[in-house]
C-alpha cells in the first residue's frame, strides 16, 4: 500500500501560492489530508486483518424434530459404508444420523462413539458432556480456509470491501478539484506571474517608501492644500504630480488638486533615499504590472475555473453523502452465508462474523462527518462566490488611507485574484495598489532621475549657442531634474520628448530665462512657477502632434514677444488653436507657424495689431484665404513658405510697413504682380528662391529701396537690364538658375557686397563685374568659366570666393592682392591651390599660420 508520505504529494501545493488560497481553501486541504489518512489506514488494516470466519450452520436439531422415529440401526448402518466413502458417509452422518437422544450440545463425535459402544454406561457419557462444547463438524482446516474464501465475497456486501479505495478515489478527486486552477496551463502561468510580480511588489524598497510618507501626511493639512488648490486659475495645471519638486512629495492624480510648492514638506530621512539599483527594479515593476494588467484583464478564465471546482466538489459532497447514508448499515459484524457448494463440504449455510466490521463501521462515520464538514465549507465558498461581483476589484479603501487617489479598478481574472489575496492578507493588494499609480510611477521615476541628474553632470551639458547663449538641452527623459532650477545662469532650455515634465516654483531662481523649448512636451507648471514664467519668459517654442498638446498656459503668458509653433494645425484644429485664444499675448512680436494650413487662423488676427514678423511655414498644404493678412499693418517681416502659391497675394501689398517678403518654397511661375510693391515704400528684401519663375519684369525698377534680391532655384535663363538699376541693392542671389551671361550693367551696382551665380552656364566673367569693389562674397561655382581675369584682385574687400566646379586649368596669381581673402574664405580645387605661387599661398594661408606662430 501507499505511505502516507508518498500519498500526500498529492496535495503539495508550492508554498508562493498559499497567498491565493483563503482560510476555506485551506481548510479544506487538511480535511481531505485526514480523509485521505482514514483511506489509507482503513486500506492498511484491511489488507493486512481483514477476513471472515465461518461455520456450518447444523441441523441436526431440526432433522431429530423432523424424524423422531428413525432407529440407532439406520444411523450405524450409515456409518458402516465403504471406505472410499468415508467424507460422504461422515457428512450423511451430520446431516442425518441424529438420533433423538442426541442433544444439540453434545459433540457429534461422541453421539456417534455412543452408537459404536451402546454398553458404555451413563455415568461415562455425563462426565464426556460437561468437558466439551459446540458441536463437531468433521471439515479438516483447508475446508474452512475455502469456505472463509468464499464467504468473504459472496456474504460481504460489497460497501464493506471496498469503502476504503472509494475514500482514496473521492479524496483524490477532491484534492484535485481544489488545486487544478494552480495547475491548468492556462491559468497556471497567469498565477505563477501574478504571485511572483506580487511578492516582488510587497518587498519593493519603493513601495514602503511611498506608503511610508503617504502615512506622514497629516490630514488637516491635505484639507488645507486640497482647499486652496481649488482657487487655482485654469490655466495652471493642477493634477498632483506638479507639486513642489522635493523628491518627498507624495502625488496625487489628475483629479483638480494639487500640493502648494511653497508649502512645506514633511521629510522622512528613513525612507528619502532609493538606492538606484531598487529604483531600477521599481521601474521594471512598474512595467510589469501594466503588461500584466493588460493581460489578465481581458477574460475571466480563472474565475470561471475557481466557480466550475467548487461546484464540482459541492456536487460530489452531495453524492457522497447520498449513497454513502444508504450503506452504513450495510457494516455489521455478523453475515449468513449460502456458498453453493454442498457437494464439496455437505453444508449448505454457514454463519460467519466479519472482524473489521466495527472499525470499518467507526471509520465510516467518521468520514461521514469529514465529508459533511466539508460539504458546508463547499456551501459557504458558493455563498462568497456569488455574494459580491468578484469580477470588480476596487482600491477606493486604498485610495482614501493614501495619497495614490488615481489607483485605478480592476476587472476579470485581475480582479479575482485580488479578491483572493485579499483573504490571506489586505496589505498585499494595498502595497500592489502602489504599482498601479501613475502618480507612483511618476514620483518614482523623478526620484530615479535626480540621483542620475545631478547639478555636476547638468553643469557639464550646457553649451554655448549660435547667439553666445548658455543652452541646455534635455531629450526623452522621464522628467526634468531638480538640479536643473539650480543652473540660475542659463539662458534657454530645451525640453524635448519629456511627457511627464513638470515645472516647479523653483524655476523663479533662473533669472537669466528667457527663451523655453518645448519639443513634444506638454509641460505643466505650478501657480508660481507660471507667474514667474509670464514675467520674464521671452521667446516660446513649442513643438507638438495635435494642437491639444499645447499647454494652455502658453496662451496667458502676457510678456511673450516670441511665440514659435510647430505642429499639425489642420483644418478641423484650427478652431482649436487658441485654446484661450492669442488675444492675451499683448506683447507677442513674432509669430512662427510651421503647420499644414489651409488659412490663416482667425485667432491669429487677435494679435494682429501687435506683429512685427509672421512666419508661415506650410508643409506643402495650399495657403487659399489670405485676406486677414490685411490686418497686419505693422508686420515687418513676411514668410509664407511652401504653401503652394501660384502668384504673389495682393493681400500682402497692403502691408505698408513691410520690408521683409519671403516667398520660398511656393510654385509660383510670375511675378507680374511686382509693380504693386512700389506701395511698399519700405521693402528692401525680396526673396523669390525655390519656385518656378522664368523671367523677371522690368517693372522690379519700382522698388527703389530693393537691398536684397533672392532669385535662385527657380528657372531664369537671363537677367534683365532692369535689376541693375536697383542701386541700393546690396545682395544679389541667382544661384542654380540656366544663366548663361553676365550682364555688362552689373557695373552699375556700386553697393553690391554679395553675388552669388553658383551653378549656372556663366563661361565668362565680364571686366564690369570687377567695379563692384565693395564685393564681399562672390560665388561662381558650378559653371562654365574658363578663366579668372587678373583683375580681381581690385576686389579687395573680398572674403570668400567661390570658384569649385569650372572649367579652371590656373588661378590668378593677383589673388594674393585680395587682402581679406585667407585659404578658409577659398573655395576651390586643390591642385589649382597648390599651382599657385607660394608667396601668395602664404599670404592666403595668413590665418591658420598666424595662431600657429603665436602658439609655439
Amino acid at each position: 500500500m501507499f505511505t502516507l508520505a508518498e500519498v500526500a504529494s498529492l496535495n503539495d501545493i508550492q508554498p508562493t501560492y498559499r497567498i491565493l488560497k483563503p482560510w476555506w481553501d485551506v481548510f479544506m486541504d487538511y480535511l481531505a489530508v485526514v480523509m485521505l489518512m482514514v483511506a489509507i489506514f482503513a486500506g492498511t488494516m484491511q489488507l493486512t486483518k481483514d477476513q471472515v470466519v465461518c461455520l456450518p450452520v447444523l441441523q441436526s436439531t431440526v432433522n431429530s424434530k423432523a424424524q423422531p422415529g428413525t432407529s440407532g440401526k439406520a444411523d450405524f448402518t450409515t456409518v458402516e459404508t465403504t471406505t472410499g466413502q468415508v467424507e460422504e458417509a461422515s457428512m450423511r452422518m451430520v446431516s442425518f444420523g441424529s438420533a433423538p437422544t442426541v442433544t444439540p450440545d453434545v459433540p457429534l463425535s461422541r453421539a456417534t462413539s455412543s452408537q459404536y459402544q451402546p454398553t458404555e454406561s451413563g455415568q461415562e457419557l455425563k462426565k464426556e458432556q460437561k468437558d466439551s462444547s459446540g458441536r463437531k463438524t468433521n471439515l479438516d482446516f483447508q475446508q474452512y480456509v475455502f469456505v472463509n474464501q468464499m464467504c468473504y465475497h459472496l456474504a460481504l456486501p460489497w460497501y464493506s470491501k471496498y469503502f476504503p479505495y472509494l475514500v482514496l478515489i473521492h479524496t483524490i478527486i477532491l484534492i484535485v478539484s481544489s488545486n487544478f486552477w494552480f495547475k491548468y496551463p492556462k491559468t497556471c502561468s497567469k498565477i505563477e506571474h501574478f504571485v511572483s510580480i506580487l511578492g516582488k511588489c510587497f518587498e519593493s524598497p519603493w513601495t514602503t517608501k511611498a506608503l511610508s510618507e503617504t502615512a506622514c501626511e497629516d490630514s488637516e493639512e491635505n484639507k488645507q492644500r486640497l482647499t486652496g488648490a481649488q482657487s487655482l486659475p485654469k490655466y495652471v495645471s493642477t493634477s498632483s504630480d506638479e507639486g513642489s519638486p522635493s523628491a518627498s512629495t507624495p502625488m496625487i492624480t489628475k483629479s483638480g488638486f494639487k500640493f502648494s510648492a511653497d508649502k512645506p514638506m514633511i521629510e522622512v530621512p528613513s525612507v528619502t533615499i532609493l538606492d538606484k539599483k531598487d529604483g531600477e527594479q521599481a521601474k521594471a515593476l512598474f512595467e510589469k504590472v501594466r503588461k500584466f494588467r493588460a493581460h489578465v484583464e481581458d477574460s475571466d478564465l480563472i474565475y470561471k475555473l475557481y466557480v466550475g471546482q467548487t461546484v464540482i466538489k459541492t456536487v460530489k459532497f452531495i453524492f457522497i453523502l447520498c449513497y454513502t447514508a444508504n450503506f452504513v448499515n450495510t457494516i455489521s459484524f455478523e453475515h449468513i452465508c449460502n456458498p453453493k457448494v454442498e457437494h464439496l463440504i455437505g453444508y449448505t449455510q454457514f454463519e460467519c462474523t466479519h472482524n473489521m466490521a466495527y472499525m470499518l463501521k467507526k471509520l465510516l462515520i467518521s468520514y461521514i462527518s469529514l465529508i459533511c464538514v466539508y460539504g458546508f465549507i463547499c456551501l459557504y465558498t458558493l455563498f462568497w462566490l456569488f455574494r459580491i461581483p468578484l469580477k470588480e476589484y476596487s482600491f477606493e479603501k486604498v485610495r482614501e488611507e493614501s495619497s495614490f487617489s488615481d489607483i485605478p479598478d480592476v476587472k476579470n481574472d485581475f480582479a479575482f485574484l485580488l479578491h483572493m489575496v485579499d483573504q490571506y492578507d489586505q496589505l498585499y493588494s494595498k502595497r500592489f495598489g502602489v504599482f498601479l499609480s501613475e502618480v507612483s510611477e511618476n514620483k518614482l521615476r523623478e526620484i530615479s532621475l535626480n540621483h542620475e541628474w545631478t547639478f555636476e553632470k547638468l553643469r557639464q551639458h550646457v553649451s554655448r549657442n549660435a547667439q553666445d547663449k548658455q543652452e541646455l538641452h534635455l531629450f526623452m527623459l522621464s522628467g526634468v531634474p531638480d538640479a536643473v532650477f539650480d543652473l540660475t545662469d542659463l539662458d534657454v532650455l530645451k525640453l524635448e520628448l519629456i511627457p511627464e515634465a513638470k515645472i516647479p516654483a523653483k524655476i523663479s531662481q533662473m533669472t537669466n530665462l528667457q527663451e523655453l523649448h518645448l519639443c513634444h512636451c506638454p509641460a505643466k507648471v505650478e501657480q508660481t512657477a507660471f507667474s514667474f514664467l509670464r514675467d520674464h519668459l521671452r521667446c516660446l517654442h513649442v513643438k507638438f502632434t495635435d494642437v491639444a498638446e499645447i499647454p494652455a498656459w502658453v496662451y496667458l503668458l502676457k510678456n511673450l514677444r516670441e511665440l514659435y509653433l510647430i505642429g499639425n494645425l489642420n483644418s478641423e484644429n484650427n478652431k482649436m488653436i487658441g485654446l484661450e485664444s492669442l488675444r492675451e499675448l499683448r506683447h507677442l512680436k513674432i509669430l512662427n507657424v510651421k503647420s499644414n494650413l489651409t488659412k490663416i487662423p482667425p485667432n491669429i488676427t487677435d494679435v494682429a495689431p501687435h506683429l512685427t514678423k509672421l512666419v508661415i511655414h506650410n508643409d506643402g498644404t495650399k495657403l487659399v484665404v489670405l485676406n486677414s493678412l490685411k490686418k497686419m499693418t505693422n508686420v515687418a517681416e513676411l514668410e509664407l513658405q511652401n504653401c503652394e502659391l501660384e502668384r504673389i497675394p495682393h493681400a500682402i501689398f497692403s502691408l505698408s510697413n513691410l520690408q521683409e517678403l519671403d516667398l520660398k518654397s511656393n510654385s509660383i511661375r510670375t511675378i507680374e504682380e511686382i509693380i504693386s510693391f512700389q506701395h511698399l515704400k519700405r521693402l528692401t528684401c525680396l526673396k523669390l528662391w525655390h519656385n518656378k519663375i522664368v523671367n523677371i519684369p522690368s517693372s522690379i525698377t519700382h522698388i527703389k529701396n530693393l537691398e536684397s534680391l533672392y532669385l535662385s532655384n527657380n528657372k531664369l535663363e537671363s537677367l534683365p537690364a532692369a535689376v541693375f538699376s536697383l542701386q541700393k541693392l546690396r545682395c544679389l542671389d541667382v544661384s542654380y538658375n540656366s544663366i548663361a551671361l553676365i550682364p555688362v550693367e552689373i557695373g552699375l551696382l556700386q553697393n553690391l557686397q554679395h553675388f552669388h551665380i553658383t551653378g549656372n552656364k556663366v563661361d565668362v566673367l565680364p571686366k564690369q563685374l570687377f567695379k563692384c569693389v565693395k564685393l564681399r562674397t562672390l560665388s561662381l561655382g558650378q559653371n562654365c568659366i574658363t578663366s579668372i581675369p587678373d583683375k580681381i584682385s581690385q576686389l579687395v574687400q573680398l572674403t570668400h570666393l567661390e570658384l569649385k566646379g569650372n572649367c579652371l586649368d590656373r588661378l590668378p596669381t593677383t589673388l594674393g592682392q585680395c587682402q581679406l581673402l585667407r585659404k578658409s574664405g577659398l573655395v576651390v580645387e586643390d591642385h589649382l591651390f597648390d599651382a599657385l605661387p607660394s608667396e601668395v599661398k602664404e599670404v592666403l594661408n595668413q590665418d591658420t599660420s598666424i595662431p600657429f606662430a603665436n602658439g609655439i
